[in-house]
């Protein structure tokens, strides 16, 4: 079941509508047109409601997203690299997002550092494939993901190696 909150964010990201992944080369530029056009209206949304808790940007061929997320707690940011692949059956399948410096730190998350999306988001995403993307995983996934898991790393002792600066 998705909240109002959740239903209000998710309308406000554009749908993608070219099915393709990076092995198809001829159609894969238009997706990624697609999805960085969904990414800016999603990060624009976010600044416009005071909701900015990630930066993103890819490699050249869109294959490979890295950047930074945040989580504010108590005036203090916690601050964490992501990362991630598009699959190879992309849009099919979902992108598997990874914070490495959390690896081993929470229950939630696989080896390597990839977050837990099986229970919630990725049937979420296998019923709205082709029309979900990148904005989708981050604020689908990764967003309730750092919700639920950073408070809890933060209560049991996350310290300042894993962010925690006084925000400014």
């Amino acid at each position: 079941m998705v909240d109002a909150a959740t239903k209000k964010t998710l309308g406000a990201i554009p749908i993608l509508k070219t099915k393709a992944g990076p092995r198809d080369k001829d159609e894969w530029p238009q997706r990624l047109k697609e999805e960085f056009g969904s990414l800016i209206k999603y990060i624009q949304n976010n600044k416009e409601a005071d909701n900015d808790w990630f930066r993103i940007e890819s490699n050249k061929e869109g294959t490979r997203w890295f950047g930074k997320c945040w989580y504010i707690q108590d005036y203090k940011k916690y601050e964490f690299e992501l990362e991630f692949d598009i699959p190879v059956t992309y849009p099919a399948t979902a992108p598997e997002i990874a914070i490495p410096k959390l690896d081993g730190k929470t229950a939630k998350m696989y080896r390597g550092g990839k977050i837990c999306l099986t229970e919630h988001f990725k049937p979420l995403w296998s019923r709205n494939a082709p029309k979900f993307g990148i904005a989708h995983a981050l604020a689908l996934g990764l967003g309730p993901w750092l919700a639920v898991e950073i408070p809890d790393l933060i209560s049991s002792g996350i310290n300042a190696e894993y962010g925690g600066r006084t925000k400014r």
